[in-house]
């Protein structure tokens, strides 16, 4: 097993756009012949459209994209965008007066961050489009994850910059990957060596709290712990799968969640994953939702290595300076 470029896969073409003076912005996911797709929800506050499309018992076989975006639930203005420039080439379901693209989307909270009267929208959503043509991603303060923080617990005085992270492995003929935006509310550890690389600051702020432990340590009921937080994810693989056996593998996709982000899943979280099968090799569904989880762990490192340090929250990498 060795490292890839995500650009490898096929029928796969992503592109970030993002206003930075404002700290928010999009990732989109076009897959423009259709793709079947999976997704699990384990956070108690999700922002997201078009969710029901990837149940079991829905119609529709196939997607034509998938759009991560900040902004919260007023993010979700971007997936028209998205439909606008699909429609434009003749991309979805066909309804014999049009073709109406099937676009899912999840939002992440970063209102606490720039300038919150600014949120992602139609217009962002057909550039990021754009963008995906010539497949711009990158990873840091881009895309989703431009306005990224990590460790909220204890408000966004103590917390760090985070962003989006991507990675992919070839196995044989068998592919996978995926982009991670990283926004959670607990802290965040390198899932190899369980050592901690981002998330609540101490007191000084030249040194890590520990959010898992002020969460025991708390003795009340908290009303409100929502500050600003989602990590939201997208799986891609070239295995044959149909979107029930892709609901499965998004499940076991969160493995990668639970090992690199602690706490997680909480209620002030809407932590979300979609699996997409891109292609046609056959392959064990334990394998790839085992392969899933590695392959997510991986792209929430890189989300945190390649984020810089902005809005005047510091970054991994120059906190490491410091010490």
């Amino acid at each position: 097993m060795f490292e890839i470029p995500i650009t490898e896969f096929k029928n796969l073409k992503i592109g970030n756009m993002e206003n930075t003076d404002a700290g928010t912005g999009c990732t989109v996911f076009l897959f423009e012949k259709g793709a079947p797709a999976g997704l699990d929800v384990r956070g108690g506050g999700p922002a997201s459209e078009e969710s029901e499309l990837l149940k079991p018992m829905a119609a529709a076989e196939k997607i034509h994209a998938i759009v991560l975006s900040g902004g919260s639930a007023f993010g979700l203005e971007v997936s028209n965008g998205v439909r606008e420039y699909l429609e434009e080439r003749d991309i979805g379901f066909d309804v014999g007066v049009t073709k109406v693209p099937l676009v899912c989307q999840s939002c992440l909270f970063d209102l606490t961050v720039g300038d919150e009267r600014i949120r992602p929208d139609k217009k962002m959503g057909y550039c990021a489009c754009e963008n995906a043509e010539v497949f711009n991603y990158q990873d840091g303060n881009y895309g989703a994850g431009t306005g990224a923080t990590v460790g909220k617990l204890k408000g966004m005085d103590f917390c760090m910059k985070s962003g989006i992270g991507s990675y992919a492995v070839k196995s044989g003929a068998l592919m996978a990957g995926a982009v991670v935006a990283v926004n959670s509310l607990g802290d965040v550890y390198d899932w190899k060596t369980g050592q901690k690389v981002a998330g609540l600051l101490a007191e000084n702020k030249r040194s890590f709290g520990d959010s898992e432990m002020e969460l025991l340590n708390i003795n009340e009921v908290m009303d409100n712990k929502f500050v600003g937080n989602t990590t939201i994810a997208v799986f891609f693989t070239n295995a044959r799968f149909d979107k029930t056996k892709l609901g499965k593998i998004a499940g076991m996709a969160h493995d990668g969640y639970a090992r690199s982000i602690r706490p997680v899943h909480t209620t002030a979280d809407g932590d979300s994953i979609y699996a997409v099968s891109l292609g046609e090799v056959n392959a064990d569904l334990d394998v790839v939702g085992t392969l899933a989880a590695r392959v997510i762990s991986e792209a929430i490192i890189r989300a945190v290595e390649h984020a810089d340090s902005a809005y005047g929250y510091p970054a991994a990498r120059e906190l490491l300076t410091k010490k």
